[in-house]
């Protein structure tokens, strides 16, 4: 037995998704790509009396967070901590959600197996209407292409292999919920066409590429990051926007080529994970 236990999940940034309602929120989902991040969360689950919610020293509502832990039937703190922007395209909902999984199951003795917490955090960050493919991105690690959608018992996950260098900037926060929520007909037909441009060629730079021309085609590219994307373009490097959030993403060196301040990591190898 253990008071408290600490997990580690990796940002995610979306380059492209569709959407996939179902009425079972395990099996909604997209299918789309995205880079996971060294640069994440820390999620540490104490035992205690009271339900408590924390995201960096501050009381935080996360609704994701409260379903799992009323799916595990269990009151406790939840200390969340990260350097990444909330808000802002990085899946921060969708790893509080999996981290609060792992290490609840551990404190509290839960003996579910990964698989099991990932559906239940991925359901969890579905019906919040905060991500519908971070949780189980993250869960993956490394560069995950989601083939199709839903948690674990649904989906089908391959991947682009290799571990590059991302560079990223924020210039402020989108609103997930209300463009998953609208019509996404547009959104989920330049993901498909998207989606098939990656499989043909899975590789960082075609997985650049695709993800800056669905931002174009699905309308959802905002004028500063258009501006950003082409600065790193004329700079020889690939860039594109990250879903959902005024944050534009590169490849390597682009965005410090471009002149931007970035901040900088690796993509993760393992995934979500106890520390």
């Amino acid at each position: 037995m253990t008071d408290e236990a600490t997990a580690f999940v990796p940002g995610h940034v979306t380059g492209f998704f569709t959407v996939h309602r179902d009425d079972d929120p395990t099996a909604s989902g997209s299918q789309g790509a995205g880079v996971t991040l060294a640069d994440g969360v820390s999620v540490t689950v104490e035992r205690a009396e009271d339900r408590r919610v924390e995201l960096n020293g501050r009381p935080a509502s996360v609704e994701a967070v409260e379903t799992v832990l009323e799916t595990l039937g269990v009151e406790g703190a939840v200390v969340a901590e990260t350097d990444l922007p909330i808000g802002s395209g990085f899946g921060i909902s969708g790893a509080m959600a999996l981290g609060t999984a792992l290490a609840t199951n551990r404190v509290y003795e839960r003996d579910l197996s990964r698989n099991e917490l990932v559906t239940i955090a991925h359901g969890a960050d579905v019906q919040a209407g905060t991500g519908l493919g971070d949780v189980v991105a993250q869960a993956a690690g490394g560069m995950p292409i989601r083939l199709e959608p839903g948690g674990p018992q649904h989906n089908v996950i391959d991947a682009v292999p290799y571990r590059p260098r991302i560079e990223y900037v924020t210039f402020g926060e989108l609103d997930t919920g209300e463009v998953i929520g609208g019509d996404t007909e547009l959104i989920s037909k330049a993901g498909t066409e998207a989606l098939s441009r990656l499989v043909s060629e899975p590789t960082p730079a075609q997985f650049a590429y695709a993800s800056r021309r669905f931002a174009r085609e699905s309308g959802l590219l905002t004028d500063r990051l258009r501006d950003a994307i082409r600065d790193v373009s004329e700079a020889g490097g690939e860039a594109s926007m990250a879903m959902l959030g005024e944050t534009v993403f590169a490849l390597g060196t682009g965005l410090s080529d471009a002149g931007y301040d970035p901040d900088a990591c690796r993509v993760d190898a393992a995934g979500a994970r106890l520390v």
